[in-house]
């Protein structure tokens, strides 16, 4: 396994550290339970102590990790109380968006949409999960902006790291970027004719996927799951 090391001088250390190791919780190359070393990080990163200790008050704050004093910093479980409550709160705000979407978006913004699409589909055919993951959150993040509210999508991103960790799980077979290109599509479909309730049902069809895929998902890593 190997792990990103290359830091951007240009840009914030503690910001950088803490979307890498994000990242690497997302897709379970650290997995739920392991223990986490502000040392090693800081050697892993050739960094000092500070920013990588900032790091892990982010990822605490989002869930994905636990700090205990004196005792050291854990990978939290997935909690599946998290992965209801975030779903539930994302569908709420993401539906509103695309419905406020739809009454905004410009032959610009649709061809951009459209781009996005067309990268989506070539990471399918060149089975880039990885790719297909970030462009699938570019898209959902292009929806908020069309509809003018960029604070919709920072909420979400807040919110979404429990979410994330089953997402990228179920790629390879429970939720398959085809079926989820497709959903994506159907929105894009609505967005083009301006149908306020059609891309509001579609956005909600495309969010309860992952409630569907949750359980399945547990049943494969019971050990990487907790109710709380």
């Amino acid at each position: 396994m190997t792990f990103e090391t290359q830091l951007n001088p240009t840009q914030p250390v503690n910001q950088q550290i803490y979307r890498i190791l994000r990242r690497d919780i997302v897709h379970c190359l650290i997995a739920p339970g392991t223990p986490l070393s502000e040392k090693e990080i800081s050697v892993r990163f050739d960094v000092s102590r500070q920013p990588v200790r900032e790091a892990f008050i982010k990822l605490a704050e989002n869930g994905l990790i636990q700090i205990r004093p004196q005792r050291g910093s854990y990978v939290n479980k997935i909690s599946l109380a998290q992965v209801r409550n975030g779903c539930f709160v994302r569908q709420a705000i993401e539906c509103a968006v695309v419905r406020r979407a739809a009454g905004m978006i410009n032959d610009e913004q649709l061809w951009q949409l459209e781009q996005n699409l067309h990268q989506q589909r070539i990471a399918i055919d060149r089975k880039q999960l990885n790719d297909f993951f970030q462009l699938d959150d570019e898209f959902h993040q292009k929806l908020a902006l069309i509809a003018d509210c960029q604070l919709a999508w920072d909420t979400v991103e807040n919110i979404k790291a429990a979410i994330d960790r089953v997402r990228y799980m179920s790629l390879d077979h429970v939720s398959p970027p085809e079926m989820l290109l497709r959903q994506h599509l159907d929105i894009f479909a609505a967005l083009e004719r301006h149908d306020a309730e059609a891309v509001e049902n579609a956005m909600a069809l495309h969010l309860q996927e992952i409630s569907g895929s949750v359980q399945l998902i547990r049943q494969e890593n019971r050990d990487w799951f907790s109710e709380d």
